[in-house]
């Protein structure tokens, strides 16, 4: 039987040239981590995130990967390289017939119901740790010092010793038998039976006390009937972060909630962040807590020390010579003092009016106007260093 002559075609199919393909899948992180990295502003003031906690993944709009195609014209309208071309350098080519020659182009066409295909986007989930990790690479502790060693004791337990009585669990079994050898081997008899009870060695351990540098957060909030919502929005927005990013950065911190409207007291984590006040404004009360807590649980011998405040700006003006006082106390002792303002207004309030006499470098302040402010105002508090040469 003549065999019969069979060809085969060996091809290798482009990949690359399909959608799902695995350049795809790279381009659609490519573009996730670009959208994450030029909309953090944004991104971090999100209500959702802050209402979770951070525990769960957000959604951020991501414009599609579009396919080019062809798309027949109804209209049979005049395009690019048709008609007589008339125009001269300099002539007004369009004008868009409701914005009077002012403002900004947009897709649509006033408030009517538009005719012309939108932009595809879908929203793709992002989880917590890499919005934290595009944030946190950003900031640190500024001036952070070695303070006076403090003894942490940790829950380490470290056998340092060996006696002669002790608890039958912790028998050095090692020492033992080389006891009971060397007692027997003067004997004339090097063997290590018997052992008696004289030749028993005990394990004896003591806690480890590590020499660590502190630091503490003095985290005070205007809670006044003149911080509105979103005015205790945005405070709240900002202690929130900067907690994730001091607790995932540094082991030892602590952090000091105080709440104050005429008069300031300490209060929980969970008390900071949901309740509301009202009433009057002295914001040295705050200042005047601040100096208690410091002289009571943080020296500064032992600890860096970061008080952070946040206001709108609106203090009894009696009140400011005060708080001049008091804020000078506290940078006397203290690596820094961040006083942040919201002020969507961009007017002139009394508290910042009195705070712009200061002329010490540790003092720094923020002034907020919108939500993306609560990553600029970050960004300048807790700022690098930059590296001198």
């Amino acid at each position: 039987m003549q065999e019969e002559n069979k060809s085969f075609t060996v091809s290798k199919e482009d990949w690359s040239l399909h959608r799902k393909g695995y350049q795809d899948q790279k381009r659609h992180m490519d573009k996730v981590k670009d959208a994450i990295r030029n909309n953090l502003p944004d991104l971090i003031s999100e209500e959702n995130i802050i209402m979770s906690n951070g525990r769960d993944v957000i959604k951020i709009p991501i414009r599609s990967l579009d396919e080019y195609k062809i798309r027949y014209n109804y209209d049979k309208s005049k395009h690019v390289g048709q008609g007589d071309g008339d125009s001269e350098v300099g002539d007004v080519i369009a004008r868009d017939p409701n914005g009077g020659g002012k403002g900004k182009s947009g897709s649509g066409k006033g408030k009517k119901a538009g005719d012309q295909p939108g932009n595809d986007y879908y929203e793709a989930e992002v989880s917590m740790a890499e919005l934290e990790e595009a944030l946190f690479k950003e900031l640190e502790l500024p001036d952070l010092q070695q303070k006076e060693e403090a003894e942490v004791t940790t829950e380490k337990v470290e056998f340092n010793d060996v006696r002669k009585k002790g608890l039958m669990g912790n028998v050095d079994k090692k020492r033992t038998i080389l006891t009971a050898l060397k007692r027997n081997a003067i004997k004339g008899e090097p063997q290590i039976t018997p052992i008696y009870n004289d030749d028993l060695r005990f394990k004896t351990w003591n806690d480890v006390v590590n020499p660590e540098s502190k630091a503490v957060i003095l985290a005070m909030m205007d809670t006044s009937a003149s911080m509105g919502n979103f005015e205790k929005y945005l405070a709240r927005s900002f202690f929130f972060w900067m907690m994730r990013f001091l607790r995932s950065k540094y082991e030892r911190v602590e952090i000091a909630f105080i709440a104050h409207h005429t008069e300031a007291k300490v209060v929980s984590e969970e008390a900071f962040f949901s309740r509301g006040e009202s009433g009057g404004t002295i914001c040295s009360s705050a200042y005047e807590k601040a100096l208690e807590l410091i002289s009571d649980e943080y020296p500064p011998s032992r600890y860096n020390i970061y008080p952070f405040h946040f206001s709108d700006g609106e203090n009894i003006t009696s009140d400011n010579p005060r708080c001049i006082n008091r804020v000078n106390e506290i940078m006397d002792v203290s690596n820094m003092f961040g006083y942040a303002e919201v002020n969507m207004y961009n007017r002139q309030s009394t508290l910042m009016r009195a705070y712009r006499e200061f002329e010490n470098p540790k003092f720094r302040h923020y002034i907020l106007k919108g939500k993306e402010d609560v990553y600029h105002a970050l960004r300048s508090f807790f700022r690098k260093k930059t590296a001198t040469v």
